[in-house]
């Protein structure tokens, strides 16, 4: 694996064979990590954003785990 600087940006290379998926949770978090060091968002918004989609999604998804 290779890591190099340049003046816009950081480019990593990684051998051809690496596990895809692996690699791609990894490029996730990264962005995630970006995202997030940019938000001005409170904890109890971040929390109250949590929560909402929580019940939202299981609004929608109840009826596949429940008869």
């Amino acid at each position: 694996m290779e890591i190099e600087r340049t003046t816009k940006e950081i480019v990593i290379r990684v051998p051809s064979g690496t596990d895809l998926v692996g690699l791609q949770r990894i490029i996730d978090y990264v962005k995630f990590r970006e995202i997030a060091s940019k938000s001005r968002a409170s904890q109890n918004q971040i929390d109250k954003l949590a929560t909402d989609s929580k019940s939202s999604w299981w609004d929608k998804n109840k009826s596949k785990f429940t008869k």
